[in-house]
């Protein structure tokens, strides 16, 4: 039985949503579509790296999710304020192809190569930079010129006559 607005999104239910209805599953991969895009995944290119990028007084860290990449796959590069990183990640059927029977039933993993780019404040110092990976995790620490280090200044707000 089919309740009175179950074709209406939740927001304009008084009920709640049913997450077993086909509706309500059309509707997360809506959502999931439209977060994507906002965040500018739907590029162009075959695997989308996802990035976090944090500051310290002193520095800023450029994270970025590489599961199943190899230190070799990755490169890292710095021209003038910007930080890119590129690769390739190898899909598992070619890393099988020469095992004998194999078939795959199902391929969901994504693979191929990946740049991302993030552009900061400042003029960079390659000799500077550290880049390290770990568990499937870049850490990408760009150190801040010195005229960015300056500590801030409390000024003492006065009430006026």
């Amino acid at each position: 039985m089919t309740r009175k607005r179950d074709w209406l999104p939740t927001m304009w239910s008084d009920w709640g949503e049913d997450q077993g209805s086909r509706l309500s599953a059309l509707r997360r991969q809506l959502d999931t579509l439209m977060d994507d895009f906002d965040r500018g995944d739907l590029i162009k290119g075959d695997f989308h790296v996802r990035t976090n990028v944090s500051e310290t007084e002193t520095d800023v860290r450029i994270t970025a999710e590489l599961p199943g990449i190899e230190r070799d796959d990755v490169d890292v590069e710095i021209t003038g304020d910007t930080v890119t990183i590129t690769g390739e990640k190898t899909d598992e059927k070619h890393e099988t192809r020469d095992e004998e029977g194999r078939a795959f039933r199902r391929i969901e993993r994504r693979a191929g190569s990946f740049k991302r780019t993030t552009r900061l404040p400042f003029e960079i110092d390659p000799e500077t930079v550290v880049a390290d990976i770990k568990n499937g995790v870049l850490t990408v620490t760009v150190p801040k010129p010195a005229a960015m280090k300056m500590p801030a200044h409390k000024i003492d707000v006065k009430t006026a006559a």
